[in-house]
Order: structure tokens, then C-alpha cells, then sequence
């Protein structure tokens, strides 16, 4: 303050005191002071209106102004203004009021000296302006409070809110000061923050923290900072906390994670996906390689960045991929069929999709392959193509089967009726019949075979000796197969039973016998053994197909050129074949398979390239007595019972003349429904049984079966036909003919069907 002049307002009613105060100034020659004296408070009010004043001196005794309420009024006219309350000794706790009021200091009259009055001012100057400067820094920190979102406040030991400011919506000061946590937000939050705060007032150290505050039902979240609060003793007072709503930042926080969850499910989507998603750049290094890719191609991620895709995928580069990289370049997409190589080689067809990716000025960057493994699909729809035709040769055989089995059926009685006529006949003569029957019923298996396989119809199962059907099958091969071949059999005599078909097992070692015979085209050995196997719980996990029990197993080995391991999984895929066109279809082992399933076994292959190949076949073995066939069981003749044969073949008929006459029946002979009809009326007493042929001309079986049924309920039929479907066989068995004969059939049989409706 030297050198520099003090604008001082003195508010005075009593003369002397002026005059007292204006000598006591004069004395003092460190300061210059311009003192302007007023009598009165409203005198006063207008000077301060008008003029700015570094100090007033003011009495709190005036004529128009008493006590406290003089200071009030000064002071609300100039805040600014630091004022020294002028007051008599009686009135010292008049001045103490004045100063908790806000006056910067007071002087007793009486007391005052030149040096005393001038550092008050001084004091009170500087003062005044420490608290303007705090005022304004407070304000600044108000407003920046403010406009933040910052909550700050202080609490005492006992985490009552002594100070508080800028509190988060949906509270007040007023609802806050005095209280505790507990007392503003639910029990939980409070615990929390009470834990961290008490840590704090322990230990004497601050702390940071995130925290989540529940406020009238609605949830936010704080990065609170806790201090410790120390008064000027350094001692621990309570805590002051700033506390900024980071809610926005949380949930921008979550969406992040959850964008970059969707990102990692999206990434391990691609690595689910069974097709092989590739990525490469516009100079074909390959840059994202899938789990599928890995699976499909057998390359690792690893393996394939960075290498060319069509140094890792194709042969040789060719037309057909280069118009595919042309067009996906041109319009931005390609798809199409394309042969492409595995690790290991091996040749696959893929359903390819190609994608060219821009980038965000929509320059090409990088092609995106999709490929799909379509080798198994084509392999199934030329099998399905296959079957289509084989379908429409079934369906053809079907058409004439009958007529088939209508020659047959003559052809094979014949030949057993023909050793009868000439029992005197030579050697070879008995022979060539013999051979004449063999083929007759082997023609006869024959179409019962293409039916089964093209209509699905499953054979008969008996309780057979697969023994007798291995000696027959030796002695056709030894007459049939080059004589390059060496035949052998090694067969036990106590062989297990088995439950089955016997045509279609004898098509089962058929089928293996003669790619035996293929295998070996410049001759060798084939062998056909057999033995009994008992299967344990051991052998059973180690082969799933298998059970537990009694097995008897047929061995077909030969030591022909063997199966290359590459293909030795696919020989009973069905239409699978490695003989040239026109040579094999491909089913001759998965018929084999199907058979030997169905009878509830299961096969292993065992082979040598250039060593031989061993087929093994595994049947479930039964117990119980040999079931004997139609052929195998002696033969019964009649007593001269009268035979009703109801068939348009001509042949038929007088082949069956000649056999039930042979063996002591008699017969009459009808060509169709309406004749067969009338016959039966004019001679119903006499006719023993009936054998009716469905398929008739002018009235079918069915009809003329139910009109002979209406004639006498009791008549005795026997139901034949070369061509019969499921739906035929249960309308026969549903009018109450339950005797059935397949064309062809032998003589053997047809006796056999006679004893049994006649018995």
C-alpha cells in the first residue's frame, strides 16, 4: 500500500471522532489518505452509489441507522468494500455480530491510534480481497461444477454429508446434508460404499473405485474417488469424495462387448460351418482359412496362409478356373462345380462359391471362396440314376416274370418227370436230365432274385445245414469255372445251424466265388472252408456289427491279384465296380452285403495286393433240427383223388396232367375261370382240390376262387401264379386260400401242397 493513495468513506455522526480519526491519519506518513466524512447512513448509501472506496469506517450508532442492521445495509450496497465497524467499548459484542456478518474488523473508540487504524485498513484491504479472489475462484469452480458431471462432497467421521455439491438428479442438498448413505440409497449400495470410505478413514489413504448406485429405481454408475479430510492439525475429520456418472461410458462399454461377443460368435460360426470358407487376395495368397477348410482339405490354417491357392487346390491351372477368376472379377460373383485336391491327393468335387470384397472406396481387395463337398451327392445321384434304370429293368422283369415262370414251370417238371418215363435210360442220359433240371430251377432262382431285388420281396427263412449248399455250389463251380482254378472245400460235419434263405445265401457265396474267379485270370486257388465261432463280449465292443453268441462263419479265399488298400472301404458301395463297363455292375457285393445283414451277420474282408483277398462271412448260428426242403423230403403219392388244374398254359396243364396222374391222382383240366366254374358244379362231389392259376384270361383267379367259394365253403384251393404282388397275396389269403404256389415249382412241391390241404 506505499505510494499509494486510500480512498477511505467514514460514516461518523459525532464531529470529534472525526476530527480525532482525521489527526490520527495525518500522523501517519507511510500512506496517503483521502478521507470523505458523512453523518449518516443514507449520505453514505449515495457516495457508495456513485463511487468506489478501498475502506469504510463505519459507527454502528447513527441518526437514521441503529445496531446491527447499520452494517447489514452498508454491507449489502458494497460487498466489495471491506468495512471496519467504529464501536464503543460497551458495544465490543455489537462489533463480534458485525464480523460474523461478514466486516473485516472493528475498532473500539478511545483505543484507536494513528499506526492501529492504518494496519486495520490494510488488513482489512487485503483481506477483502483474499475473499473476492476466494469468491471468484469459488465461482469458477461452481460453474465448472456445474456444467459437469462431477458430485463432490464431504462427510465427517461418522459419514454424515457435512458439504455437498452438484448432486446427481432426483436428490437435493437440502435432502442430503446431515444425513448418511443408508439414509438416501438402498441397504446394499450403502454397505459398499460405507465399506470403502471406513478403509479410507483407517488407513489415512484415498482410493479409487467403480461402483453402481441405485436412485429412486433407476441404476447408475460412479467412478467415485474417496480422500481423507484433515483439518489444520493434519488430523483425519471425515472424507471428501468426487464422485462422475460414468453410466454412458459403461454402456458404450457393453455395446463394445457385446459388438465384440457378436464378433468372436460370428468368427467361430465360420470355424463351425462344415463347408471350407477360404479368403485370398487379388494375387491368390490365401489370408483366412477355416476349421471346414482344414477338415476338407486336411491343410491347417497355419500351413495355408500365405501359399497360392492354386498351387495348394488344383492340379494345373485350368480354362475353367481362369474364366471363373474373370467373371468374379467382372461382376462380383462366381459359383459353379470344380474338382479340387486334398492333402493327401486325393480328388474331391466341391460346390465352389466365389464373392470379391471391396473395400470401403469399393476397390477390390480379395476373394472369399465358399466350397461345399459335393462328392459323396454325385456318387448318390449317379447310384440314383443307376437304380432309375435298374428300376425300369425290374419293372420289366416283373412285366414277364409270369410268362417266365409259365415256361419254366413245364420245363422243370418235365425234367423231373422224365427219369420216371425212362428209368432204363444210360448214365449220361440221367446226367443231362439232371443237369436239365439244375438249370431249370436255377433259372427259376433266377427270376425270383431280379424280383426280389427290384420289388424288395425277402425270402423264405428256414433252419438249413449251409454245408449242403457249399457241396452243391463246389461241384457248379468245378463244372463251370476254368479248369485253371483249383475248387476246394474244408466243411466240419457237426457245422452249427443257421435260420435263412437258402437261395439267397447260395447267391451270397455265389457272388464271392465268382469274384474269386475275376480276381485270378490266369488261374489259382479258391477255397471255401467253414467252422463254428463263439463270439465273447470281447470281440463283440471290438466290432461293433457283432453280438454275443454261437457264429457259424464261411471263408471265400482266393490268390488272385487282392484289393488295393485305397479302395478296400468302398467294394460294397452299392454300383461301386473296378471291371470295365459292361463287365460288372457294381452290385454283386452290396447285394451280398444287404443279404448277409439281413440275416442278422456282418462280414470282414481281409486282403494282400498280389496276395490274395479272404471274404469272411459271419451267420448267427440256431439250434433245432435241419428244416428239409420240398426236394429233400420223400415223396407222397395220392390215393386217386380228382384234381381240378385251372391254368391257360397249355403246357402247364399237360405237364401237370402227367405228373399227378404219375403219382396216383386224377385230374381234370380247365383253361379258364368260367370253365373252371362250370366243371366244378357238374362234378362238386368228385373234386378233391382245386389248383387255380390267378392270372386268367376272361375270369381272373381271385373271381372264379370266390365264386367257387360261394358253391361249397369247404372247396380245397391251391392258389398259383408266376407273378404275385403283396397286395394279390393278401387278397388270396383274405378270401381263405392259404396255399400258395410260385411258378415255377416242382413236382415235389406241388405233391407236398396237395398233402397238406388234403390232409
Amino acid at each position: 500500500m506505499a505510494g499509494k493513495n486510500i480512498k477511505v468513506l467514514l460514516v461518523e455522526d459525532n464531529p470529534g471522532d472525526v476530527l480525532l480519526l482525521q489527526e490520527f491519519l495525518k500522523e501517519v506518513t507511510t500512506v496517503v489518505v483521502d478521507l470523505i466524512p458523512v453523518e449518516k447512513l443514507s449520505e453514505a448509501l449515495n457516495y457508495l452509489a456513485k463511487e468506489l472506496f478501498d475502506v469504510i469506517l463505519l459507527d454502528l450508532s447513527l441518526p437514521d441507522s441503529q445496531g446491527l442492521e447499520t452494517f447489514v445495509i452498508a454491507h449489502q450496497q458494497a460487498k466489495a468494500t471491506p468495512i471496519i465497524v467504529l464501536t464503543g467499548i460497551n458495544d465490543e459484542t455489537l462489533a463480534i455480530r458485525a464480523m460474523q456478518e461478514g466486516a473485516q474488523d472493528y475498532l473500539v473508540k478511545g483505543q484507536v491510534t494513528g499506526d492501529l487504524l492504518v494496519r486495520s485498513m490494510r488488513y482489512a484491504i487485503e483481506r477483502q480481497r483474499a475473499d473476492n479472489a476466494l469468491r471468484q475462484s469459488e465461482e469458477r469452480f461452481r460453474v465448472a461444477l456445474k456444467n459437469s458431471p462431477i458430485f463432490v462432497y464431504n462427510q465427517d467421521c461418522e459419514l454424515r454429508y457435512t458439504w455437498v455439491y452438484n448432486p446427481p438428479s432426483k436428490l437435493t442438498v437440502e435432502g442430503i446434508l446431515g444425513k448418511q448413505d443408508l439414509d438416501i440409497i438402498p441397504v446394499e449400495d450403502a454397505q459398499r460404499l460405507t465399506t470403502i470410505k471406513r478403509g479410507v478413514l483407517t488407513t489415512g489413504i484415498g482410493t479409487r473405485e467403480e461402483v453402481s448406485i441405485t436412485i429412486k429405481d433407476t441404476t447408475r454408475y460412479y467412478d467415485l474417488t474417496v480422500e481423507p479430510l484433515r483439518n489444520e492439525s493434519q488430523e483425519i475429520v471425515g472424507v471428501t469424495c468426487a464422485s462422475i456418472d460414468i453410466s454412458e461410458r459403461q454402456a458404450a462399454l457393453r455395446d463394445r462387448k457385446l459388438a465384440e461377443e457378436k464378433i468372436r460368435e460370428q468368427a467361430a460360426l465360420l470355424d463351425v460351418t462344415t463347408d471350407a470358407i477360404c479368403l485370398r487376395d487379388l494375387n491368390n495368397e490365401i489370408i483366412f482359412w477355416n476349421k471346414g477348410a482344414e477338415t476338407l482339405y486336411g491343410w491347417k490354417a497355419t500351413e495355408a496362409y500365405g501359399k497360392n491357392a492354386n498351387e495348394l487346390l488344383y492340379d494345373e491351372f485350368s480354362p475353367e478356373i481362369e474364366a471363373a477368376l474373370l467373371q468374379v472379377v467382372s461382376k462380383g460373383k462366381w459359383q459353379g462345380e470344380l474338382n479340387k485336391l486334398t492333402k493327401t491327393d486325393k480328388e474331391i468335387l466341391v460346390a465352389s462359391r466365389w464373392s470379391l470384397v471391396c473395400d470401403e472406396q469399393g476397390k477390390p481387395k480379395s476373394i472369399l471362396t465358399v466350397d461345399t463337398d459335393i462328392t459323396e451327392k454325385k456318387h448318390l445321384e449317379a447310384q440314383l440314376f443307376r437304380a432309375q434304370r435298374l428300376e425300369s429293368i425290374g419293372t420289366l422283369a416283373s412285366g414277364i416274370a409270369h410268362d417266365l415262370n409259365n415256361i419254366l414251370t413245364p420245363i422243370l417238371a418235365g425234367a423231373q418227370l422224365l427219369p420216371l418215363k425212362f428209368p432204363d435210360a444210360d448214365e449220361r442220359t440221367h446226367h443231362l436230365l439232371e443237369i436239365l433240371e439244375i438249370n431249370a430251377r436255377r433259372g427259376a432262382d433266377l427270376v425270383k432274385q431280379v424280383l426280389s431285388f427290384a420289388r424288395g420281396i425277402e425270402g423264405k427263412r428256414i433252419t438249413l445245414q449251409l454245408r449242403h449248399i457249399i457241396v452243391e455250389l463246389a461241384k457248379i463251380l468245378k463244372e463251370t469255372f476254368p479248369k485253371s482254378i483249383e475248387i476246394s472245400t474244408d466243411i466240419p460235419q457237426d457245422l452249427w445251424m443257421v435260420s435263412g434263405d437258402s437261395t439267397q445265401l447260395h447267391q451270397v457265396l455265389m457272388n464271392l466265388c465268382v469274384n474269386a474267379r475275376d480276381a485270378m485270370p490266369d488261374g489259382g486257388s479258391l477255397s471255401i472252408s467253414a467252422e463254428k465261432l463263439l463270439i465273447d463280449e470281447n470281440y463283440a465292443r471290438m466290432n461293433l456289427e457283432a453280438k454275443e453268441g454261437p457264429y457259424t462263419v464261411i471263408t471265400v479265399s482266393d490268390t488272385g491279384v487282392g484289393i488295393p488298400r485305397e479302395i478296400l472301404d468302398r467294394i460294397f458301395e452299392p454300383f461301386f465296380t473296378t471291371k470295365d463297363v459292361g463287365q460288372g455292375t457294381g452290385l454283386g457285393l452290396s447285394t451280398a452285403l444287404g443279404i448277409i445283414k439281413s440275416h442278422g451277420g456282418f462280414v470282414n474282408v481281409y486282403s494282400e495286393p498280389g496276395s490274395g483277398t479272404s471274404f469272411k462271412v459271419y451267420l448267427p448260428a440256431v439250434e433245432g433240427m435241419e428244416t428239409l426242403t420240398p426236394e429233400e423230403l420223400p415223396l407222397q403219392t395220392g390215393h386217386g383223388e380228382l384234381i381240378l388244374v385251372v391254368d391257360d398254359e397249355v403246357a402247364i396243364q399237360e405237364t401237370m396232367r402227367t405228373s399227378l396222374e404219375a403219382y396216383n391222382y386224377k385230374t381234370l383240366i380247365a383253361g379258364d375261370g368260367i370253365e373252371a366254374i362250370a366243371l366244378y358244379a357238374k362234378n362238386r362231389g368228385k373234386i378233391s382240390a382245386v389248383l387255380m392259376d390267378i392270372m386268367l384270361p376272361s375270369l381272373d383267379g381271385l373271381t372264379a376262387i370266390r365264386t367257387l367259394r360261394k358253391i361249397n365253403p369247404q372247396v380245397r384251393i391251391i392258389a398259383s401264379s408266376g407273378l404275385m404282388s403283396d397286395n394279390k397275396l393278401s387278397a388270396v389269403a383274405a378270401i381263405g386260400v392259404n396255399t400258395f404256389l410260385s411258378k415255377p415249382y416242382t413236382v415235389n412241391e406241388l405233391l407236398l401242397s396237395l398233402q397238406k390241404v388234403l390232409s
